[in-house]
């Protein structure tokens, strides 16, 4: 039986959520991920089981105003 992917993991120290789609290919994820690019979060791919994850993290209007992450 598959596991489920957890629904939160650290990337670089920073906590992301998986937004709870399996995806078949990894250019299904990379579209997806671009929209959340564009709406101002941060992503990450990832690929459990042979299945690709989106995980994103918003990043703060402070942190954007700063520069930082």
């Amino acid at each position: 039986m598959r596991s489920m992917p957890k629904l939160a993991s650290v990337f670089d120290g920073k906590k992301f959520l998986w937004n709870g789609v399996l995806y078949e290919t990894r250019q299904q994820a990379s579209e997806v991920q671009a929209g959340y690019d564009k709406e101002g979060f941060e992503t990450r791919l990832s690929e459990e089981d042979g299945k690709h994850l989106v995980y994103s993290r918003r990043v703060s209007a402070q942190q954007t105003a700063a520069g930082g992450n």
